[in-house]
């Protein structure tokens, strides 16, 4: 099998290539990048292209099977950049996988795409995706969903996956996520169990978390499989505000929403944080998945817990963990730091 890996270089993407490249039946990858990293593996070769202008059909031609993982956080002070990248750069892969006769197409949707729902217990694939509204990254997952419907049906021919993770982490994603989502104001030496001094327990904040890799195996199994339709993925157990003080050895503190949002707020617009307040509303939102669907019919099992997930996604923040790839660049110190500051906290693609 050929398969054609778009978003290749980043937290998911060096898991999935890493999937596929262990599997005897996939003998050519292609990872589409806006940026080519250095590391080359065996049976991958790197396409610079950038999926919001330059064309794909000639890349997809020929391709067993495309995977969708391009997605753009920053900047969250433009919306519209992240649009053109994500939403109508979606939808320019979407149609290069139909122009180019590809059979089947695995796309990388989100818990962030499904409406408000029920922290108490956990819903499955047929709960509404119509995100919150509040967030660009649920606005923009959410209106892929609605693209997909209708490309299912213009397009019955092509086998359509949609992935819908939760939080996903690993130890080499973690100076990666500092940047795009704490920013350069968080020390690193803060981020060690016993360090921090509480977890906020603010209402609603349970959330579903899942190693890389597991996700990366996910991903080979729906290229292999002939399944279609769409997959929670998560492993146990959610996380609410007392696991996450157990894992870190702290204690929590009451939180009031409000207060929470307010802060958050705050140093997103003095410019102290690069991650909008959106993505706390809608992280007070989402439901809790089920994800019987993945494991019956994909077989997917996973091989990490959630708290394995966020312990090494903490020990990466300590230690500045990070892979050759561009996306994930390890910390580099206070003269990236600095930088980041300089050229503006969420202002950079």
């Amino acid at each position: 099998m050929r398969v054609i890996v778009v978003g290749a270089s980043g937290n998911v993407g060096t898991s999935v290539v890493s999937a596929l490249e262990s599997d005897p039946d996939i003998t050519s990858i292609v990872g589409v990048v806006r940026r080519p990293p250095g590391r080359r593996p065996a049976k991958t070769e790197w396409h610079a292209a950038d999926i919001a202008t330059d064309e794909l059909t000639g890349a997809f031609a020929g391709a067993d099977a495309v995977i969708n993982l391009a997605w753009l956080f920053q900047p969250t002070r433009d919306a519209t950049i992240t649009w053109r990248a994500n939403v109508l750069g979606g939808m320019r892969v979407f149609d290069a996988v139909a122009a180019a006769g590809v059979p089947a197409l695995v796309h990388a949707s989100s818990v962030g795409a499904y409406s408000p729902g029920p922290k108490d217990q956990a819903v499955d694939e047929s709960w509404p995706t119509h995100g919150w509204p509040g967030a660009a990254y649920g606005r923009e997952k959410a209106y892929l969903e609605r693209v997909l419907d209708a490309y299912e049906r213009d397009h019955p021919g092509i086998r359509v996956v949609r992935m819908r993770p939760g939080f996903i982490f690993k130890r080499e994603s973690a100076t990666e996520q500092r940047r795009l989502f704490a920013g350069p104001l968080l020390p690193q030496r803060l981020v060690r169990p016993g360090w921090l001094p509480f977890v906020p327990d603010i209402p609603g904040l349970k959330l579903q978390a899942l190693h890389a890799d597991d996700a990366g195996e996910a991903y080979r199994l729906a290229v292999k499989r002939p399944v279609s339709g769409a997959f929670n993925l998560a492993a146990d157990p959610p996380l609410d505000p007392a696991a996450l003080a157990r894992l870190l050895k702290t204690r929590v503190v009451p939180f009031s929403a409000w207060f929470a949002r307010t802060a958050v707020a705050a140093g997103w617009h003095l410019h102290l944080v690069p991650a909008a307040p959106g993505l706390l509303e809608m992280a007070l939102q989402i439901p809790l998945m089920d994800v019987t669907r993945a494991r019956t019919e994909l077989g997917w099992e996973p091989r990490h817990t959630a708290e394995d997930a966020v312990r090494e996604l903490v020990a990466g923040l300590e230690s500045g963990g990070g892979m050759d790839t561009p996306p994930l660049s390890p910390e580099a110190g206070a003269a990236e730091r600095a930088h980041e500051i300089a050229t503006g906290v969420g202002k950079r693609p």
